[in-house]
């Protein structure tokens, strides 16, 4: 079956060869500006992100818990934009907005799969966080080298899982005739739109990966947060206040502009008059916060504003490997083979 606005279907009628998506906009005098401007998000996001991983590297200062979960943030939001941005930049600049079949569900396996990781990695920050501010005693045993390498591993992992089983799903519905996604990227909530039937799975597994990869992980934060801060509160030291505060707020920041933004597209209904909406709402989170992340934690930490200097000087001196101070109270814990 041929030629329905230009399409071609697969054997058994029901997968298109191609999408058409819809980005922003198709006219001609809006495309230099949007070209502009999303190359200058990519590219400043691709920077920073890439630079914050090299900084933490090779500064021995950094080698900690806190800053290990915070370059593999850096290296999910390279994940993220690269595999949303090229495919964006290329439509705006040749005008071709089409997408084959294989390529947009691979699109989608990356933007899952990133999206995925991040949530649960977001949630493990929290978690060091918390121990380190609340249970400081404990800090070394629970986040040593040993645990923070299983947790990470086991967040990649779940991660990619989580993608595979949704896309797998994905692929598998029925399309309508129409080729046409409102979006300017393969994601799971778009393709639904243009599906005719065997919706009902995805959906159900989409709302149960945003209750157990956001809305429970977020409401158990914002919990721990209120715990944060009291503790934080009655730390006698002001210095300790300052940097306790410094770096709660920097991952709470990110936490609400990533959850508030990607949990506001997939709860959406799903209705045309929503669609600029939702395209800003996804920039938000796959291009201008992947961008901003590095930068929230950069301008308000101090250790990160010193590696950088050390870094750009050439030097990179070693801590004292005998006594670890904890990163929020100064006080001094045994070192651990850990």
């Amino acid at each position: 079956m041929e030629g329905l606005d230009g399409l071609d279907f697969m054997e058994n009628e029901t997968s298109p060869q191609m999408f058409h998506l819809l980005p922003f906009s198709t006219r001609e005098a809006d495309k230099p500006f949007l070209f502009v401007l999303f190359l200058l998000i990519y590219l400043t996001g691709m920077l920073v992100n890439s630079f914050i991983i090299l900084v933490i590297l090779f500064d021995n200062h950094l080698h900690t818990p806190m800053y290990l979960f915070l370059c593999n943030l850096s290296l999910i939001d390279l994940c993220y934009t690269t595999s949303t941005s090229p495919k964006l930049l290329n439509m705006i600049l040749t005008g071709n907005y089409t997408i084959s079949f294989i390529q947009c569900f691979i699109q989608l396996g990356f933007y899952w799969a990133a999206g995925s990781i991040e949530d649960i990695l977001l949630f493990a920050m929290a978690c060091d966080r918390y121990v380190a501010i609340c249970q400081p005693l404990h800090y070394h045993r629970v986040f040593n080298r040993n645990h923070c390498i299983q947790i990470t591993a086991a967040i990649w992992i779940l991660g990619c899982s989580n993608s595979i089983m949704t896309t797998i799903t994905a692929s598998k519905i029925h399309f309508c005739p129409s080729n046409i996604i409102s979006q300017y990227l393969c994601d799971a909530k778009s393709i639904m739109k243009i599906s005719c039937a065997n919706t009902e799975v995805l959906l159900i597994e989409i709302y149960i990966e945003i209750l157990l990869l956001a809305v429970c992980p977020f409401i158990c934060i914002l919990l721990s947060y209120v715990k944060i801060v009291c503790v934080i509160l009655n730390i006698k030291s002001k210095e300790g206040r300052r940097k306790a505060f410094s770096t709660c707020s920097s991952h709470l920041t990110v936490l609400i502009l990533f959850y508030g933004t990607s949990v506001s597209v997939y709860v959406m209904p799903l209705s045309l008059h929503y669609k600029v909406m939702e395209q800003v709402l996804t920039v938000l989170y796959t291009a201008v916060t992947p961008a901003l992340n590095p930068l929230i934690y950069c301008l308000q930490n101090k250790d990160v504003k010193t590696a950088v200097l050390r870094f750009l000087g050439g030097k990179a001196n070693k801590p004292p490997r005998q006594v670890r101070t904890h990163p929020i109270h100064g006080r001094g814990f045994p070192a651990s083979p850990g």
